[in-house]
This record gives structure tokens, sequence and C-alpha cells, in this order.
């Protein structure tokens, strides 16, 4: 396994009591271009997303505002757990808005704004989260969101470091 080389080496994740959002930074060594390049193939998104204890397929991935996502992620039992979403802002490559939604959970929808902030030739990735309720947003947490989104992350920056050189 490459080397991982983070400024943060866990996501930071800030939450606000009665506030219904969530907000995870990160910040990798790598050129912006190239973590927003990364962050939005569909050939390198199985690499990365999620944990690694699932296989993720890239069953739809039109990145365009009004495009559609949808990953589907299997265990080593067979079992899929599916999510999708609808771009609404594409801004290569300073920000990505979208939906996000567990299948399993219809109707529990979230927005997503992702931001990509060149600092020095690093990337520092802000994802905010805004869910429905805060109870939507504690629900999530409760089900394993930050610790997820954490291990994402490790591997979204191990992905990074075999790219090099950039």
């Amino acid at each position: 396994m490459a080397e991982v080389r983070s400024d943060i080496t866990k996501s930071q994740a800030n939450r606000h009591d009665n506030v219904n959002e969530l907000t995870i930074t990160r910040i990798f060594i790598a050129p912006r271009e190239r973590v927003f390049q990364t962050n939005t193939d569909p050939n390198l998104v199985p690499q990365w997303w999620g944990s690694r204890d699932l296989t993720t397929t890239v069953d739809q991935m039109d990145v365009r505002p009004g495009g559609a996502w949808r990953f589907v992620q299997r265990d080593s039992e067979g079992n899929e757990y599916a999510f999708r979403g609808v771009y609404h802002a594409v801004t290569p490559p300073e920000r990505l808005v979208y939906t996000f939604e567990f299948e399993g959970m219809p109707g529990h929808v979230l927005l997503e704004t992702v931001t990509f902030e060149e600092i020095d030739g690093k990337t520092k990735v802000t994802d905010k989260s805004v869910f429905q309720t805060v109870e939507a947003r504690d629900g999530m947490l409760k089900a394993g969101m930050e610790a997820g989104s954490t291990e994402t992350m490790d591997r979204f920056a191990e992905l990074l470091e075999e790219q090099k050189p950039f």
C-alpha cells in the first residue's frame, strides 16, 4: 500500500446542536485539478468510494447540472446497498452540488456541496451536507456516516498518492 500523506490524518467533522448540517474537511497533497478529476471520474470512483469491505460499482454518473449518479455497493455475502442523486451545479475544478439518497431509506435526501480550494499546491476539500432535519442528520451519524466518510477520504488520499507524479 502506498504511503498516505495528508495534512489531516482524519477528516474533521463539525456539527452543531439544532442545526441540520454537517461539514467535513480534509486537505490532500495534490493539485486541485487532480483532486476534482479523481472525484468525478466514474472509472476511479470504485477505487475510493465507501469502505474497504465493500465493492463499489458506478451504475450511472453523468457529472453535469441535471445529470444523475448512482453507486451500488456489495458486501461479501452479496447484499447490495445503492445510493443515488442528481447534480445541481458542477463548476470544475471548484465545486459540486448534488443530492444524496440511500435507496434503503427512500425520501431521506440531503444536499451536498463540495468545494475544492487550492492552498500552496494542496487541496482543501470541504463537504457540507444539509439534511432535511436535525434528526435525519443525527440518524446518519448514528448509522456510521462519519466513520464511513473518514475511510472513504483515507482511500481517496491513497489513490492520489498512487497517481503521482501529478
